[in-house]
């Protein structure tokens, strides 16, 4: 802890860049600071300050980190220097001469590298960091400083961990930085180190792959992404913050998955010496990267860790974040944000040079995330296996739904409730049509219903009965590409259900939907409000189905309350 200062100039090298900018941007709002933005270009510099609106001071100045660095820092006075170039793996036989004279003008020095050997090598400055009396971390980013912060907000539920996995989704139409690409293509194929079965082996980062449900409980999840493994500081240092990890894996899971999978195909031919090397390609990848985009505006995060609870169970847990559209690409910024601001309160990392893994907690991450679209939360994995099909998918995001809505879903053995409906079929001879195939219930108000539940072992079969006329779907929890859904089929149709808990009402919402189990497109999957809410303790449904090309099939409403037992 020192004093609060009145003011302080951070000198952001790269600032005009994707991450510099991005920072810049976060902190804009601060009128106490004095942001330089620097690079090898002054004219770029010069218009990045010009276009934004701001608070805080920008000032731009020119910075070449192949020229003498001393004169350049002296002239431009920070009290903190943020690395936010790169590529790391790219500084040569001196990689650190920035970060030595930082030191010897006795700055504070935080960076975005995602080079694990950079970070890990930080360590050989920390007597001359000490001696000087200055703050120097590496790898402020979401990896490693995000993923350590999520492990150890799981680790408490742990006696020991074995396995930590993590990945994290940028949004398709996220600009990915040219640096980043470089890095990305240096390294894709190549033999790198990880933790592995207990010790440090040789990896071939973008030839490993698996699949993530990014899915924060009650909110939308992200769809069912392929990640490969990247190369990222976490691979080593995890398992030096937690010794009994015996595997760590983190990948990335870049959309559309097509070029993903081609990327993955040049990878092997990397790992199988059929390639020296991606390296030459990187200016293809980002100009491919610019032009072809599609799927939703959305990215999102994921942490898993496996091993063993206090009492000797097998325990899993995960954290999820999902950011809707150009706010997830600030994440990776949001560390140093945090950080610059704590020390305008006062609070300074302790002197030294070291990995960054330890400087932020997940709490500090609130205030940075608050006000943005972002959706994040913890999931007990191994116990939510074991609940009811409803229950399950929700999550902590079950306990937040009125009570009504709780004790329809939270059966583990078959039932039934009773109420009244009013319906409302569609007017047009299609609509009409795929009603009558389906069963839906003929139009009418103060309808009698019953639905019954068949349920076993979480797969439970709904059979609605209007007055007669009934009409039976049979509802499991999705699998593979449909993971955190609810699959609910009716004859040879089948739909993908989120199910998100908002403002006290339970939402269902199509996310895909297949034929005799043939994908359709999405834009022809019908769509509509359906909803489950309560009402003076009541449990109401609003059910709506329609489609795009013909409109209304059906909508029914009313309320259900549990059947008296005979």
């Amino acid at each position: 802890m020192t004093a609060s200062p009145s003011s302080l100039r951070v000198l952001i090298v790269g600032g005009y860049g994707i991450f510099g900018g991005r920072l810049a941007e976060l902190l804009a709002d601060e009128p106490r600071l004095t942001l330089i933005i620097a690079g090898r270009s002054l004219a770029k510099a010069e218009f990045f300050c010009a276009s934004r609106p701001v608070r805080a001071r920008l000032f731009p100045a020119e910075f070449d980190r192949d020229r003498p660095l001393e004169p350049q820092l002296q002239a431009l006075k920070p009290d903190i220097v943020v690395d936010a170039s790169g590529p790391f793996q790219g500084y040569g036989k001196q990689p650190y001469r920035l970060v030595e004279a930082t030191i010897a003008h006795g700055a504070d020095y935080f960076d975005f590298s995602d080079g694990a050997a950079f970070v890990r090598g930080i360590a050989s400055l920390d007597a001359a960091a000490r001696q000087r009396g200055v703050a120097i971390l590496s790898g402020v980013s979401s990896f490693p400083v995000l993923t350590a912060a999520i492990v150890r907000h799981l680790a408490g539920a742990f006696s020991c961990i074995d396995i930590i996995r993590a990945g994290i989704a940028p949004s398709p139409h996220a600009v990915v930085g040219e640096n980043v690409l470089k890095a990305i293509a240096g390294y894709a194929g190549q033999a790198v180190p990880a933790r592995r079965q207990g010790q440090t082996l040789l990896v071939h980062p973008l030839t490993e792959t698996r699949r993530f449900t990014i899915a924060p409980p009650g909110k939308l999840p992200l769809p069912n992404t392929l990640f490969s493994l990247v190369e990222v500081p976490d691979l080593l240092l995890l398992s030096d913050l937690w010794p009994s990890v015996r595997s760590v894996w983190v990948g990335a899971g870049p959309r559309p998955e097509i070029l993903h999978r081609c990327l993955i195909g040049l990878s092997l031919l990397v790992r199988w010496k059929m390639l020296p090397s991606l390296a030459p390609l990187a200016g293809l990848f980002h100009r491919v990267n610019r032009i072809l985009r599609w799927g939703a505006h959305r990215g999102g995060m994921i942490v898993e860790v496996e091993g063993a609870g206090h009492r000797g169970e097998r325990l899993v847990r995960s954290w999820h974040l999902n950011a809707e559209g150009d706010d997830g690409p600030y994440i990776p910024a949001m560390a140093i944000e945090a950080l610059i601001r704590q020390r305008l309160e006062g609070i300074r990392p302790e002197p030294g040079a070291r990995p960054a893994t330890g400087a932020l907690a997940l709490a500090d991450y609130d205030h940075v995330f608050d006000g943005r679209p972002f959706a994040h939360g913890t999931r007990e994995v191994t116990a939510e296996a074991s609940l009811p099909l409803y229950p399950g998918i929700l999550g902590s995001a079950y306990a937040s739904l009125p009570p009504a809505i709780q004790a329809l879903h939270r059966h583990e053995t078959s039932h039934a409730v009773t109420g009244r409906a009013s319906v409302e079929r569609g007017k047009g001879l299609l609509s009409r049509l795929v009603g009558a195939l389906v069963g839906f219930p003929q139009a009418g108000a103060d309808i009698p219903v019953r639905v019954s539940f068949e349920i076993q072992n979480k797969r439970e079969v709904w059979t609605r009965d209007f007055a007669g006329r009934r009409f039976r779907s049979v509802q499991t929890a999705g699998r593979g590409r449909n993971a955190g859904l609810v699959d609910e089929r009716f004859g040879p149709f089948s739909f993908g259900l989120a199910l998100l808990a908002e403002d006290g009402r339970l939402k269902l919402v199509v996310r895909n939907w297949r034929f005799l189990g043939l994908r359709l497109p999405r834009f022809l999957a019908p769509s509509g409000d359906s909803f489950e809410s309560a009402e003076d303790g009541r449990f109401n449904f609003h059910v709506e189905i329609a489609h795009p090309l013909f409109g209304l099939i059906v909508r029914y409403k009313g309320w259900l309350v549990a059947e008296p037992q005979s």
